[in-house]
């Protein structure tokens, strides 16, 4: 408990606290929707630091690091404009700016703070693309195209050709063609419209599916670079505060069956990242909301994830839930799921890969510590102690995750009401005090838990003799 009330300490303090470990690292593009823009790259070469350092590896590409202060209003202006051409010069650059190397030495990495309305414009570049998702878009119906009829104003997707009032345009997920329809009935529909119908559609005009998945790619882009962000500890406390963001986030992971797997893989490390700052009160609080995400949903998307079959998200899954318990104030709101949370991580360290053992062992110790109840219901779980000796049998290539293994069933066995179960593994845990000398003073202080007592000599007789 002292460990978890001086991280909440350090997180209320800005992130004075060292923070927790991250995954991975910041990545500049996982596919090819963020190739380098000819802008970005004049201003890496103007910047004179073209020659990247020795000690990097691979192809680098380093900017200046005024540009983001000398072009900051540019940039979020590009990204708050829609247009295309805008939208590529705004997400390549930043694709840049917030992309290091794993042993960067520079300085220079620009902080989200810094540019004024950025978080806001990122996110509502994922929000157009989710407004266009997939779901919504099954229930709409052609309609004929009535502003911007003799250009292409937005730049995506294919340009659609001039047409007459007469004519109609098919939507791109509504078939394949539409028939043409009377002049006096499209205009005694189009009167009827509401004032506000271009924001139930596409935007102002409708999109084809090369425009459809230029848009996507752009969210993809987005999320990259809000996770690159997530990255900066001068980030943190402003994004895990930003009740917008997580918002966003969690609506992705809300939808991961149809979203695409890098936009939902972006929002979940996006979050980890800021799991020890993020407080589910947030939902609830008076900040304007954009979405609506309650406590209950957040938890319901991160159980998803969970229980997902991608090893990479029920890893990370498991990682967040082990951060977000560090703070007390989410205890209220996590205890409802912990059966559920037990037995996902209990059947997690079964798998046979050490990362997805490490997630859940991590996720466990923590949650071992939060109060008795906890203990009780880890220890009754089926399978958990069997699997937690395993871990450690086998042993985990890294031994920080068989000391946590070890310490889990330590603090199972300091509550009165788990001895009779765990007095079943009394003959492990003797076998463990003598081959495994690097865990040997914990079982030993295990084995006295069990067997020191007056009031348990019966039952540990019956444990040993099986009277």
């Amino acid at each position: 408990m002292q460990k978890r009330e001086q991280i909440k300490l350090g997180g209320a303090a800005g992130g004075s606290a060292p923070p927790a470990a991250k995954r991975g690292r910041p990545i500049g593009s996982g596919t090819n929707h963020a190739a380098l823009s000819a802008v970005a790259t004049a201003a890496a070469a103007a910047s004179g630091d073209s020659i990247a350092p020795s000690i990097l590896l691979g192809p680098s590409l380093q900017v200046h690091s005024a540009f983001a202060e000398q072009n900051n209003k540019r940039i979020v202006m590009a990204l708050q404009s829609g247009l295309k051409s805008e939208l590529t010069w705004a997400l390549n650059a930043l694709t840049l700016l917030s992309f290091k190397e794993k042993d960067d030495v520079r300085k220079d990495a620009t902080p989200l703070a810094r540019i004024p309305g950025l978080l806001d414009a990122l996110l509502q570049v994922i929000d157009d693309w989710r407004d266009i998702a997939l779901p919504r878009v099954l229930t709409k119906t052609p309609r004929s195209r009535l502003l911007g009829a003799n250009s292409a104003v937005t730049g995506f997707g294919s340009d659609y050709e001039t047409i007459n009032s007469g004519d109609s345009v098919p939507h791109p997920t509504a078939g394949s063609g539409s028939s043409n329809k009377d002049p006096s009935a499209q205009k005694g529909t189009s009167k009827s419209r509401p004032s506000g119908w271009w924001f139930e559609e596409d935007g102002l005009f409708n999109l084809n599916d090369e425009g459809r998945a230029e848009k996507q790619q752009c969210a993809i882009a987005a999320s990259n670079i809000i996770r690159n962000f997530s990255f900066m500890a001068e980030n943190e406390l402003a994004m895990g505060q930003n009740r917008h963001c997580l918002e966003t986030m969690f609506q992705c992971l809300e939808d991961y069956v149809t979203e695409d797997e890098e936009l939902v893989t972006n929002s979940l490390e996006t979050i980890m990242n800021l799991g020890p700052l993020l407080d589910l009160r947030i939902f609830s609080s008076s900040k304007p909301s954009f979405i609506k995400i309650t406590e209950k949903r957040a938890l319901q998307a991160i159980m998803g994830m969970l229980g997902s079959a991608v090893r990479g998200w029920h890893c990370a899954a498991a990682e967040l839930l082990g951060r977000m318990i560090l703070n007390p104030e989410n205890e209220s709101f996590l205890m409802p799921f912990a059966p559920q949370i037990y037995k996902r991580l209990v059947d997690i360290i079964s798998f046979p890969a050490g990362d997805a053992q490490a997630a859940a062992v991590g996720a466990l110790y923590n949650l071992a510590e939060v109060n008795m109840d906890c203990r009780l219901k880890l220890a009754s779980e089926r399978w958990a102690v069997d699997r937690l000796l395993k871990v450690i049998k086998t042993p985990h290539p890294v031994p920080e995750v068989c000391r946590k293994a070890a310490l889990i069933l330590e603090n199972l066995v300091l509550e009165p009401q788990n001895k009779p179960v765990l007095l079943a593994y009394e003959n492990a845990f003797a076998e463990m005090l003598f081959s495994e000398t690097r865990y040997a003073d914990t079982f030993a202080r295990i084995l006295h838990e069990l067997t020191s007592r007056p009031s348990n000599k019966i039952t540990s007789a019956r444990g040993i003799w099986g009277m």
